[in-house]
């Protein structure tokens, strides 16, 4: 198991196999997934175990766990990945179970996964993307450091684009 990132509060790791309960049973609450992508219990289940796959090829992206520093428990899910195949451009994304909303805690991973992500050589910009009405996670990625770009249409929706670049 490697760490990608630990901060005074949080353990951003891979997941451990044994782990996918856990990971599936986060997406069970509508409000969790309600400004996240649809995906059938299937779908999750293959990208949990795609995940795992990639886990000795890449340290860059991925899909990783969200634990708490102090007891371990499981917080929720977040993830860097290429961002529409456009050189230098990676996406950020998370999400998190209910208890730990509002606490500063999705603000202080996506700093720190920014920073990681800035830490790689060709990484020239860092985005994020969310639903017009998730005024909370775009607080985040602002506080994160993120500029509000123009919405745009993305899958028939229109969504709030986000980017923070090297440099700035």
């Amino acid at each position: 198991m490697h760490t990608i990132v630990q901060t005074p509060r949080l353990i951003v790791r891979e997941f451990l196999p044994e782990e996918e309960p856990v990971y599936l049973a986060h997406f069970n609450d509508p409000e969790v997934c309600k400004h996240i992508p649809k995906r059938s219990r299937d779908e999750r289940i293959n990208i949990f175990r795609t995940a795992q796959a990639k886990y000795p090829d890449t340290k860059q992206t991925g899909i990783w766990g969200i634990f708490d520093g102090l007891n371990g428990a499981f917080i929720g899910s977040c993830l860097l990945r290429p961002y529409n195949d456009e050189p230098g451009k990676i996406e950020v994304g998370y999400s998190m179970d209910k208890i730990y909303w509002g606490k500063g805690i999705a603000t202080e991973m996506v700093n720190a996964l920014v920073d990681y992500a800035f830490t790689y050589k060709g990484t020239k910009e860092v985005v994020g993307i969310t639903t017009l009405d998730n005024i909370a996670s775009q607080r985040v990625l602002e506080k994160a450091g993120l500029v509000r770009m123009p919405d745009f249409e993305k899958d028939g929706e229109v969504v709030a684009f986000f980017r923070i670049k090297i440099g700035d």
